[in-house]
């Protein structure tokens, strides 16, 4: 048993200079503008890696977008940053469908933009139909538009199958075509050529990625994003059934799922890397409160409770509420046990938070200032599945930028990158 210690001991030795710790980087506002690269990245990425290009930390990017596969951003993020960043550094908003395979061989409707079928296909689904698709198949039911309006009226030569389920990858581009056929499909119970009936209830399912209501590009104040969307067809039905929209699942930050998912990425980095020392700390680099702090607060707080209970069996939550609404997915219930095993449990200790001050984030606005005011009195900007906790939207740290916050970090855990390590 000594000498295995000894062993053990040498090897560590033979790596002084080991992280224990990873990166979670957010994209829009911390690395990017819209397409515009924020000038401290450049600067911050070129301290992650060694003259190999080897990344000297595990590095994860975490996006809420949805519109494009992961190797096209991965491609970007190269471009931009001038390091090599492979696909499997990177998760998408919708990056954890591949988990939900009980809907993988149903007909689903996709809606987004980008190439949805490729993405839906990618994930694993088997039978995706684009708005686009339902819309050519259905002519008469997207008449917002006059100039839209067909010029003949048919019946489909062919009729679709049953619709099962709704994906909402993101945001689209004619929201009010996507908000009609929407509805239409949950009204119908999937067979969106008949009659609305409003006594099916609840609805199909619907899957949900990327909760952001607003995101920073270029423009001197933030755009609206997929969660605008998601509020509008919300409104939508509940006016018309006077019912609540239901998600089978919300994912994309802020869902401890996606944080997962993340998590297990930076353990597989590790591993490739031969680090043997355990990744006990992440550090979660964001601009936004409602997404990129609260996510990195409450999956902080989901390591703290596993970790007080260890030796019971834990939940990987694929839909995440603080508040009132049934919130999550076990393992025993939706989420294929194969992935399971693939994830393993999580094995970090924390996940501290990092906020940046170069996109969404204004400190005058976001939380009230004193955070004993009452609820009903602040502008909450998350989702409607989501309650309000101003514990949850204190970043650990802020700093000006992304440069700023790999130096923070760096100094917390008294890292001195060395710009020469190679992979054992």
């Amino acid at each position: 048993m000594c000498a295995v210690m000894e062993i053990i001991t040498y090897f560590f030795l033979l790596q002084p200079n080991i992280p224990t710790f990873g990166f979670l980087f957010d994209i829009d506002g911390v690395v990017v503008r819209g397409k515009t690269p924020i000038p401290a990245a450049k600067k911050a990425f070129q301290k992650l890696v060694n003259s190999q290009g080897q990344f000297l930390v595990p590095v994860v990017f975490v996006t809420n977008a949805g519109n494009c596969l992961r190797q096209k951003k991965a491609d970007q993020l190269s471009h931009i940053l001038g390091v090599p960043i492979s696909q499997d550094q990177v998760v998408m908003s919708h990056s954890p469908l591949r988990m939900f395979k009980c809907y993988h061989d149903k007909c689903v409707l996709v809606s987004g933009q980008g190439p949805l079928l490729d993405i839906a296909k990618y994930l694993g689904f088997c039978q995706p139909i684009t708005i686009d698709i339902l819309r050519e198949t259905y002519p008469l039911l997207d008449m917002v538009d006059h100039d839209r309006w067909p010029k003949v009226l048919h019946l489909p030569a062919v009729e679709l199958p049953k619709i099962e389920a709704v994906v909402l990858f993101g945001e689209p581009v004619r929201w009010e075509t996507n908000l009609q056929l929407i509805i239409d499909v949950l009204l119908t119970g999937g067979w969106p050529g008949k009659p609305h009936h409003q006594a099916s209830y609840p609805h199909i399912p619907v899957l949900a990625c990327n909760m952001d209501l607003m995101w920073m590009a270029e423009a001197q104040s933030p755009r609206f994003g997929h969660g605008t969307f998601m509020v509008c067809l919300e409104n939508i039905y509940k006016k018309i059934t006077g019912k609540e929209l239901k998600y089978e699942a919300l994912m994309g930050k802020p869902s401890e799922l996606t944080y997962h998912y993340a998590e297990y990425l930076i353990r597989m980095q590790a591993a490739q890397r031969h680090w043997k020392k355990p990744i006990q700390t992440l550090y979660a680099i964001g601009d936004n409160l409602m997404t990129d702090i609260y996510g990195a607060n409450l999956y902080n707080r989901y390591l703290e409770e596993k970790n007080s209970r260890k030796g019971s069996k834990g939940r990987i939550q694929a839909k995440v509420a603080a508040g009132t609404r049934s919130a999550t997915i076990s393992q025993d219930d939706e989420i294929d046990h194969t992935w399971q095993n693939e994830l393993a449990p999580a094995t970090a200790t924390s996940c501290r938070s990092v906020l940046v001050c170069t996109g969404v984030y204004n400190p005058h606005t976001e939380v009230p200032s004193d955070t004993r005011e009452s609820i009903t009195e602040t502008v909450f900007h998350g989702h409607r599945d989501f309650r309000f906790d101003p514990a949850l939207v204190e970043p650990d740290h802020i700093v000006p930028d992304v440069d700023a916050a790999v130096d923070l970090i760096y100094q917390l855990e008294n890292f001195a990158p060395d710009q020469d390590t190679t992979t054992f």
